[in-house]
């Protein structure tokens, strides 16, 4: 808990020396205001009705006395009913409205107070109803005319108690004015400062569930982009590689047709097409793979990217290691996904061009991001170069999907000085979409977008 200095404390001349009151909408502000005027308003009915009951009740007053006591009493009840019972919720605030009241009741408290000592208990309420009144310098006007009347209208009046002893009468009359005066002063700046303080709150509060919307609108938008861009690719690896293969196959098949009297020349272009057959199977296995990371289906990011790291250094020879670090949590699929057949086609790079000795893969679980480092010490390339003509994912690919999500890739090289490849992905958790929120069956699709 943080208590208020008094130098953080600032004044508002402008303003009234109560809190502000008035609700706003849809807030807490209304069951407070509510709340506090309800104790108010009870507050000044029993401090009317208990100097009532004990100077109406003893049986020493004459009738004639006790009926205009009544009626003075009535009518500050009626003014009470008027001022703070009726009126709406932001009304008594207004600057006319707290000073017409102020009047009101100082005029019946001091009538009062001036028949019987006792009702000196209900000039108190006039402390309260001069509070309300704005500027704070009326107010404090108000706070000193309730204080001097309070201490001289049961002993003679303001004018004989400040003749016969001013010096004592004025201190009295300013020290109370300075307290009540600069302590309301105080309240209610500090519970300004309070309002605004959970207003900003409430911006903050907003403002992020704002941007959790639009994230999500996001990823929404990546998995339907990502969905084209998967077929397209697909759509170029079959023309690359099956459609290929298939031509060469049927080649090599009708030219073993016309080779029928050469047992060895028919022969070789049947292995031949057996062994085209088998690369086109291995090709669409491939392609069919690609279209559902199956490593995560039964693992964690972290531990799928750590088997395919350990089989593809066992498939090249290449030492690989894996590190993961900070706290492991479960990301939206699309991220995952991503992250996966990055780190897939960093490797096959590594593997075709890289010529490296080792590689080294870091995944950083961080606050609002995670990243993925991939480090070689191979050959190296110049990244300003124009990409390889032959296609096929590569860089260029791995940035679309990148920037898609929101991320960003880095990528440093030089040659003969290794390769180094970051990617920054928003770190959104798999709760994040509601489960339903995508279409069934999409996630097959583009779940590498």
């Amino acid at each position: 808990m943080r208590f208020q200095r008094a130098d953080d404390v600032k004044v508002d001349w402008g303003r009234s020396l109560m809190p502000p009151l008035a609700p706003r909408p849809g807030g807490s502000g209304l069951r407070w205001h509510q709340w506090f005027t309800r104790v108010e308003t009870v507050f000044g009915f029993v401090l009317l009705v208990v100097p009532v009951l004990l100077t109406t009740l003893p049986a020493n007053q004459t009738a004639g006395h006790r009926a205009v006591t009544l009626a003075l009493a009535g009518g500050a009840a009626v003014w009470l009913l008027l001022t703070t019972v009726l009126p709406r919720p932001g009304v008594r605030e207004r600057p006319v409205f707290a000073a017409l009241t102020f009047v009101g009741v100082v005029s019946f408290a001091t009538a009062l107070q001036a028949r019987e000592s006792a009702f000196f208990v209900f000039m108190i309420f006039a402390f309260f109803a001069a509070m309300r009144m704005s500027p704070v310098p009326v107010a404090i006007l108000g706070v000193g005319v309730t204080s001097l009347l309070i201490n001289t209208v049961s002993v003679g009046g303001p004018v004989h108690s400040l003749t016969t002893s001013p010096g004592v009468m004025v201190t009295l009359i300013l020290v109370q004015t300075a307290a009540i005066g600069g302590g309301g002063a105080v309240f209610a700046a500090v519970g300004r400062q309070s309002q605004e303080r959970k207003r900003m709150l409430d911006q903050l509060a907003a403002a992020e569930a704002e941007n959790q919307g639009l994230q999500r609108q996001l990823l929404t938008q990546a998995r339907e982009a990502g969905v084209l861009d998967e077929r397209q690719r697909l759509s170029q690896e079959i023309h690359d590689t099956l459609a290929q293969g298939f031509t060469g196959i049927i080649t090599q098949l009708e030219a073993a047709a016309q080779a029928e009297a050469d047992p060895a020349e028919w022969r070789r272009h049947l292995a031949t097409a057996t062994e085209l057959a088998r690369e086109n199977l291995t090709a669409a296995r491939r392609s069919v793979g690609a279209l559902r990371p199956e490593p995560l289906e039964s693992a964690t990011l972290p531990d799928a990217l750590a088997e395919v790291t350990r089989l593809w250094g066992e498939r090249t020879g290449v030492r690989a290691g894996f590190t993961a670090t900070g706290t492991a949590e479960a990301l939206h699929p699309e991220l995952e996904a991503t992250l996966l057949r990055i780190t897939q086609e960093a490797l096959s790079n590594v593997a075709k061009h890289a010529a490296a000795d080792r590689v080294g893969l870091t995944l950083s679980y961080m606050s609002d991001e995670v990243t993925l480092d991939v480090r070689d010490d191979g050959v190296g390339f110049d990244p300003d170069a124009p990409p390889p003509a032959e296609g096929g994912f590569g860089l260029p690919g791995m940035r679309r999907r990148v920037e898609r999500l929101a991320g960003t890739l880095h990528v440093e090289s030089e040659p003969g000085g290794g390769t180094a490849i970051s990617v920054n992905l928003p770190a959104v958790p798999a709760a994040t979409l509601p489960e339903g929120t995508l279409p069934e069956g999409i996630e097959n699709e583009g779940a590498s977008a």
